[in-house]
Order: C-alpha cells, then structure tokens, then sequence
C-alpha cells in the first residue's frame, strides 16, 4: 500500500519567496503567525485543511512573524494570528495608464494586492470565501 504524502502549508523564510508564488496568478493566503501564540496553535490545523482543500488552485502560506525579517512591518501585523488573502486586482487600469501602456506596446499587468484581511480566530468558511472570491475553486 503506497501512502500519499500529507498536504501542508509552505512555511517560508523569507519575505521574498512570496514572488515566486505571486508569479503563478493563484490566490495567496498568507498566515501570519508566532510561536506560543494560542489562537495560533488553534488556527494551525485549520489552516492546514485549506491547504488540503485548495491544493493546486491556491498558495497557502505561512509566516511566523517571530522569525521572517520584516513579515510584521510589510503586512502591518498588530496581532496574530492574521491572514491576508493577496491576488490579482480586477479594477480596470485608469485610461491613463491604458494609453501609456498601448504606446508600450505591453498590455497594462494587473497589480498583485492584498484582497481580504482578518485576525484572531477566523472560522474556516469565511478564509474559503475569501479564497474563492479571489479565484480559487475547492477542489
């Protein structure tokens, strides 16, 4: 019998691995978290399932804001556990920035932004809406 390997979220080091996530287009649910936390230790498992549900479609992420060199600053983190849900902006481009970029020659990018915003213990629904409302299909 041949187990499958568990699906979890990515723990990252640094602030920069986010690019590369961002780069693919998918939805980016970002925990920001510390050790010794409670709510934290709640929100892991839960966390840990939404990894599980939305594996392929979405990026679950987490950050322990304890040891990521400037995660609190960048995300303005006043208590954990927080979650930000990043991802394409769907606003249109001001007609500004539209001539500017068809005199380019490039096709105006859509700039990748925090989405959705929650602290404390969020329940599971709420962080799935938040993913779906930004592109993610459950699976």
């Amino acid at each position: 019998m041949r187990r499958r390997k568990r699906v979890r979220a990515v723990v990252i080091d640094h602030l920069d691995e986010l690019k590369g996530f961002a780069a693919e287009g998918k939805p980016i649910l970002i925990d920001l978290w510390q050790q010794g936390c409670a709510p934290c230790k709640v929100m892991n498992g839960i966390v840990d399932e939404l990894a599980v549900d939305f594996d392929g479609v979405a990026h679950i992420v987490k950050v322990d804001v304890g040891r990521v060199p400037g995660a609190a600053a960048a995300f303005k983190v006043r208590s954990t556990p927080t979650f930000v849900v990043m991802g394409r902006s769907q606003k249109m481009p001001s007609k500004k920035a539209r001539k500017r970029a068809g005199a380019a020659g490039a096709p105006a990018k859509k700039a990748y932004s925090p989405r959705w915003r929650g602290s404390g213990l969020v329940k599971k629904d709420v962080l799935e809406r938040a993913l779906v409302s930004n592109g993610a299909v459950k699976s």
